[in-house]
């Protein structure tokens, strides 16, 4: 009765998402069109929508992905400066999670495996030996609802998705709302929420691949990067955490004052050569922060991200290829800063948890803001 109970309590969580969708559709300003349906016959949608500056986003309800995003240069000139397909045949056959809302765990578990208690749960080794981003079907993979809303000085739209009890190997029915708000401050605000009727690790995250050039304008080499970050999680040959952290000074990990990524990059020994890191983020404890800013000098674009996660993964696009997966975007065109709690987190005891109890809420917000410099 009490599993019952908590899984209709899951149920109200979710409910906002199919009450009065036509309204919301009418009254938001976000544009609603069919985009499609799942090999299972399902009906994706593109939502499209825009603040009075200018700046356009558009997403889908598949994997509630961010499919581009719209912004001037300081000449006033539009590009989209977000990687995605313009179809969505390309996303369901496959992609390197441009754009998407990633989980139930984003990032790496060692080995596929975890414990609570004294139960073992196994999940997909999807990574070599190991699991990521959620497994062969994460949530960047899954039909979500969406609801288009407006707020004060916003508007985009809320998606809502249940994960049911055993789901990629993880326990517990997962309830999870991804709102996504483009303000008239020039901000993209993601708001990930959830709740749980048993114990699970949850860490959710965005996986926007940038190029503030504009998609297909070449390397992201030239662009500036500034991390809040005095120390990255030390890592094993297979980019695992092992629960120690190294202090970046004087490292190519050095980001506390603005490098060119590419300088840094020819520094860094990895292979292939260049970012799959995490930073633990400074003066974070669980308020909005600035993590990170990154700027383009020859458009003049310039992008801050704030967040209340503790943990920042940079990518630097090692493994793009050029293909039609790829979108075209070739080797480190491309870049992500994804927000989150650390990786392999539920292995590591001297990480902070991220496990969500019943009757806990699971709350991660991040926001993009975007400007121009002279």
């Amino acid at each position: 009765m009490r599993h019952s109970s908590r899984l209709l309590s899951l149920a109200a969580f979710l409910c906002f998402a199919v009450t009065g969708f036509l309204q919301a559709a009418g009254k938001s300003g976000v544009e609603v069109e069919a985009w499609g349906k799942t090999p299972e016959g399902q009906e994706v949608s593109l939502y499209t929508f825009s603040n009075k500056n200018g700046l356009t986003v558009k997403m889908t309800n598949y994997g509630a992905i961010v499919v581009s995003v719209e912004t001037p240069d300081r000449n006033g000139k539009l590009a989209n400066i977000n990687a995605g397909f313009d179809n969505l045949d390309s996303y369901l056959a496959g992609s390197p999670y441009f754009g998407a809302t990633v989980g139930r765990f984003c990032n790496r578990i060692a080995n596929g495996k975890f414990s609570i208690g004294n139960k073992e749960y196994t999940l997909a080794q999807n990574n070599g030996d190991h699991h990521l981003h959620g497994g062969e079907q994460g949530y960047d993979k899954v039909v979500w609802t969406g609801t288009p809303v407006r707020r004060k000085g916003s508007q985009g739209v809320e998606f809502s998705y249940l994960s049911e009890d055993g789901e990629e190997g993880y326990p517990g029915n997962l309830a999870i709302k991804a709102t996504y708000l483009l303000t008239n401050n020039n901000e993209l605000v993601v708001d990930l929420q959830a709740e749980t009727d048993a114990a699970t690790p949850i860490n959710l995250t965005n996986h926007n691949y940038w190029n503030l050039g504009g998609v297909g304008s070449g390397t992201i080499h030239n662009h500036l990067l500034k991390v809040e970050a005095d120390k990255s999680l030390d890592v094993d040959e297979d980019l695992i955490p092992t629960g120690k952290f190294n202090d970046v000074h004087g490292t190519p990990l050095d980001f506390k004052t603005f490098y060119k990524i590419g300088d840094r990059i020819e520094q860094n020994n990895l292979e292939p050569n260049g970012y799959d890191h995490c930073f633990a983020l400074r003066r974070q404890n669980g308020k909005m922060a600035l993590a990170a800013t990154v700027k383009e000098p020859k458009s003049g674009r310039m992008m801050k991200i704030y967040t209340d996660q503790i943990g920042l993964q940079f990518y630097s696009g090692n493994f793009l290829t050029g293909d039609e997966g790829s979108g075209g975007n070739d080797y480190q065109t491309l870049f992500c800063l994804e927000t989150q709690h650390y990786p392999n987190s539920p292995n590591i005891k001297s990480f902070p948890t991220t496990i969500l109890e019943p009757g806990q809420k699971y709350h991660h917000v991040t926001i993009h803001e975007f400007s121009v410099e002279d």
